[in-house]
């Protein structure tokens, strides 16, 4: 089998036999070519390649500074000897045992909110319509909550949280029935909902020892510190999932940004692909909330910079989940050395920086997520 690499170029066109479909502009073809004469294609946009590229190389950058930064500062050599096996006991205690679970949990969740917000966006073709405004979150934290005060931890906080998270999508989607998850009642709804949840989360505080309360506190705000290893790698399986789901479901997406009728005219099952949809956001924001708590904002910000950076004619799913996880990463990284040696949860800070961007989201031109 052979691999070649086609991009976009004049002189190239000219040679092309009349038979071979251009190369769209902006773009790159991958052929394979098959011994038996057979023959595949794969149209990659570069101005999407390149933003993944370079969302990869920041997150790289940003994780290797979220290791090195901290109450003891490490120098880059150690750093690096730690990560290849070697260095002092303790640097390695505080880069492996410390910082690098903290380091994955802050990239696997931000990435599962982000790309549970971008599907939820594109299925509601509202930027708006992340899972922290419509109730999601609030649900999942609710039952988190619940499970902490009044049934103990053992009950396993994840699994209520996702429970929790799938009865908040529920109940959102079946006030709207009669309007579909489009336009700003499903919005309205899912505020409601949220509000909902969220005064029973206080309710349940109220009602409990400030012991209790304070076990339960992390929840509520959304924090990485100490987060159960059990957790974080169900997180990891389902995150694993969630991505490759919602790479499936990319056609579908990518028409569920036009009407209904075009989208079934154009060979789509919308009312099945909306529910695979939904299924997939409410595990990947469930399992997140599960291991950080709601952490909203990131579900906001990470999709509106990959829509930013990548070509906009698909739905940036990657892009997504790289820039969520960049996002989380560099909040919690100054949640823990702005204020050192007093720690900020993540939630705060994402809240801090999440207000002013939902702002400006508001008050700047309206681009449609067609």
């Amino acid at each position: 089998m052979s691999l070649l690499f086609v991009a976009r170029s004049a002189a190239r066109d000219k040679m092309r036999p009349s038979t071979a479909p251009p190369v769209p502009h902006g773009s790159w073809r991958l052929r394979w070519q098959w011994p038996g004469g057979g023959e595949a294609s794969l149209l990659i946009s570069r101005r999407s390649a390149l933003a993944n590229l370079g969302l990869l190389l920041a997150l790289m950058v940003a994780s290797g500074v979220y290791l090195a930064l901290g109450s003891v500062r490490l120098a880059p050599q150690s750093l690096v000897a730690v990560l290849l096996g070697g260095g002092g006991l303790m640097d390695r205690f505080m880069v492996i045992e410390l910082r690098l679970p903290r380091l994955w949990a802050a990239c696997l969740t931000g990435a599962a909110f982000a790309v549970a917000g971008c599907l939820m966006q594109t299925l509601a073709r509202n930027r708006l319509a992340t899972p922290g405004i419509i109730g999601i979150d609030n649900g999942a934290t609710a039952f988190a909550v619940a499970s902490v005060v009044g049934l103990g931890v053992s009950l396993a906080p994840p699994a209520m949280a996702l429970a929790g998270a799938a009865t908040a999508a529920a109940i959102t989607f079946g006030l709207t029935a009669g309007g579909g998850s489009r336009g700003y009642r499903f919005i309205v709804a899912g505020i409601g909902v949220g509000a909902v949840f969220g005064a029973i989360t206080q309710l349940l505080l109220a009602r409990v020892d400030m012991d209790t309360a304070n076990a339960a506190y992390p929840w509520t705000v959304g924090t990485l510190n100490a987060r159960p290893t059990g957790a974080l790698l169900v997180l990891a399986v389902g995150s694993a999932v969630g991505l490759v789901m919602a790479m499936a479901l990319s056609r579908a997406l990518s028409l569920m940004r036009f009407s209904d009728a075009v989208a079934q005219g154009l060979g789509s099952q919308v009312a099945r692909r909306r529910w695979q949809v939904l299924a997939v956001s409410v595990l990947l924001t469930g399992l997140a909330v599960a291991v950080a708590g709601p952490v909203g904002m990131v579900g906001l910000i990470g999709p509106e910079i990959a829509r930013s950076l990548s070509c906009r004619r698909g739905v940036p799913i990657i892009a997504s989940a790289q820039a969520g996880a960049l996002v989380m990463v560099l909040a919690d990284l100054v949640g823990r050395v702005l204020l050192a040696p007093i720690e900020l949860p993540v939630g705060i800070v994402t809240a801090v920086v999440g207000g002013p961007w939902l702002l400006w989201i508001l008050l700047r031109p309206l681009r449609s997520l067609a």
